[in-house]
């Protein structure tokens, strides 16, 4: 049954609820009474929040705060944690997407206490696969990334970290990461699922952190 079906169905009980059955024997008042107290139960359900399998953080690295003296990642906050799919939606609905975003705005998301960091543990060991797009054409592919995060569509999502989406003049890209680079079977598993639900033709490429701690112009250790 759909979204407007339930509603309707819903609004038909509630009128139900406020005109009584005048035909009604007061022997059988007790039962109507269960009817409504069914029809509470059912309508509760359909009004429980969705929990994901993890919680999840949106941080943000605020363009305006940076500067080239501070540490990379001095400018970057956590700004809110979910947990179901409705406070995802409530969120996604009322925040800028990447199309909208300053240059200079990186925006992530990650599994809750996993910090968008090389520093962090669980990423220390790890890398990212990379989709280009042209300035403000990531919007869709975006979206389509964070619902894959959540809803758990990959074979190795224990393996991810989280997406991180970064704003520049002319191009916005869009990353993967992931635990650990040296499990060359799980990356190249997750870079091609991730390529069938962008449905994405070209190639893509996987950088080490630990390669790109040392050289800007790391190399591809994996491409699918």
């Amino acid at each position: 049954m759909g979204v407007e079906e339930n509603l309707k169905t819903m609004s038909i009980n509630e009128e139900e609820n406020k005109n009584p059955n005048p035909n009604l024997k007061e022997d059988e008042v007790g039962i109507e009474e269960e009817d409504t107290a069914l029809h509470s139960t059912k309508n509760d359900m359909v009004e429980q929040p969705h929990l994901l399998e993890h919680l999840w953080t949106f941080w943000f690295d605020n363009p305006s705060a940076k500067s080239r003296q501070a540490a990379w990642g001095s400018s970057m906050h956590a700004i809110y944690t979910f947990s179901t799919v409705e406070q995802f939606w409530s969120l996604y609905n009322n925040i800028h997407h990447p199309s909208k975003l300053a240059v200079g705005a990186d925006f992530h998301c990650f599994k809750y206490k996993i910090e968008p960091k090389w520093e962090d543990p669980v990423c220390a060991n790890g890398g990212k696969w990379t989709v280009t797009f042209h300035r403000g054409k990531s919007d869709t592919c975006w979206l389509y990334t964070l619902l894959a995060l959540i809803g758990e569509q990959f074979d190795y999502g224990d393996e991810i970290c989280g997406a991180v989406v970064n704003v520049r003049g002319r191009q916005e890209k869009i990353a993967l990461w992931t635990k650990n680079a040296a499990n060359e079977t799980a990356q190249i598993s997750i870079g091609r699922q991730w390529k069938e639900i962008l449905d994405h033709k070209e190639t893509i490429g996987f950088i080490f952190h630990e390669d790109a701690k040392h050289d800007r112009g790391a190399k591809n250790r994996y491409t699918v």
